[in-house]
């Protein structure tokens, strides 16, 4: 029921902040790209996106694959823009798009040998200009989709490596615990993304754990929106969830959590998946180097845990974590896992 295989970057609640601050003219654009999140999010299939598996092939190298919709609503699309080893070409979002897909699937192979989102060699195609004014990028059928953003409001999806990352992420996580998208096992897929979304942008600026900003989605907010240019607000706050713009509902601690019905954010997918995210901020500072050399080393591990089941909560994961912690590490730094979760209020104290 809650098996859900699309997401969406840009969340209902974010969506709802800009049309309280955007003028009427704009607010067309952004109530067409809101209503198609709410279907996404509920994987409705007749939001004209393929009925059929889109399979993009496989390679034993990386092979990416650039479109352009040319502000259709079909995608992959007919026309394309860039393939492996093309040379850049006039479109900004194109090269973005394969660039940041290219250090994506590099942090994946050169941290995780991992080959690829499926781990099979999933050739990695993207489609750009999708739609009118469509202000989210998402991953769906196996491949990603960008619209422009709405200029003032929201810049250019390809712009942020820690967005597609994130989307991206999906993926793998489809293709391993493929965790339920509802309630805590939506909430531990939402922050997985975020887990590796922040890794992988670290990655590509070559930043050990204290010295990132720890946010996701920082840059994305328009000159209409981030009025300031506040080099601090963002989509999400792993230091401080609950933070990153202006009613931003994220929490931090379970103390905060309560029950919330499946017809809001599927049950606080986004809301509570600051909680997992804050342990993994808390762990990755505490273990210091680069964030990927233990603490994510235990989150892919705990991804890829057979024992990881599509519906588990917060305390199911966190506990594999500090097994897997303890396998590769020692009880030493199994302890520094179990005290980062204590400190969000999962695990008990």
């Amino acid at each position: 029921m809650f098996n859900n295989k699309i997401s969406s970057i840009i969340t209902i609640k974010v969506f709802e902040y800009i049309l309280n601050h955007c003028e009427n003219k704009d607010k067309i654009s952004l109530i067409k790209t809101l209503d198609h999140t709410y279907h996404l999010m509920n994987n409705y299939s007749n939001i004209h996106h393929p009925l059929m598996i889109y399979n993009p092939g496989n390679d034993s190298k990386l092979n990416r694959t650039i479109y352009d919709t040319e502000n259709t609503d079909i995608y992959p699309g007919q026309k394309i823009i860039r393939i492996e080893n093309s040379p850049e070409c006039k479109d900004i979002a194109a090269n973005e798009a394969y660039n940041n897909l290219g250090k994506t699937y590099c942090f994946y192979k050169e941290i995780f040998g991992r080959n690829s989102i499926d781990n099979k060699g999933l050739n990695l195609v993207a489609t750009i200009h999708y739609s009118e004014s469509y202000a989210n990028a998402f991953w769906d059928n196996n491949q990603m989709v960008f619209g422009d953003g709405i200029k003032l409001y929201l810049n250019r999806f390809t712009s942020c490596i820690d967005i597609i990352a994130h989307e991206l992420t999906h993926g793998v996580t489809q293709y391993e615990a493929n965790l339920d998208y509802a309630y805590q096992s939506g909430a531990l897929n939402e922050s997985i993304s975020d887990v590796f979304g922040i890794m992988v942008k670290q990655f590509a600026n070559n930043q050990k754990a204290n010295e990132s900003d720890w946010l996701i989605g920082q840059g994305i907010f328009g000159s209409k929106i981030n009025i300031h240019n506040d080099p601090n607000m963002a989509m999400r706050s792993f230091k401080h969830p609950g933070t990153a713009y202006p009613e931003d509902e994220q929490i931090d601690h379970m103390d905060k959590y309560e029950d919330i019905p499946f017809s809001k954010d599927n049950g606080g997918v986004h809301k509570y998946s600051g909680i997992p995210n804050k342990a993994f901020y808390l762990l990755a500072t505490a273990l210091g180097g680069y964030s990927w050399e233990r603490a994510g080393k235990i989150w892919y591990e705990t991804l890829t845990d057979n024992r990881l089941s599509n519906k588990a909560n917060f305390d199911d994961f966190a506990k594999l974590t500090c097994d897997n912690a303890q396998r590769l590490f020692g009880k030493s730094i199994s302890d520094v896992v179990i005290y980062a979760w204590n400190q969000v209020g999962v695990l008990g104290q």
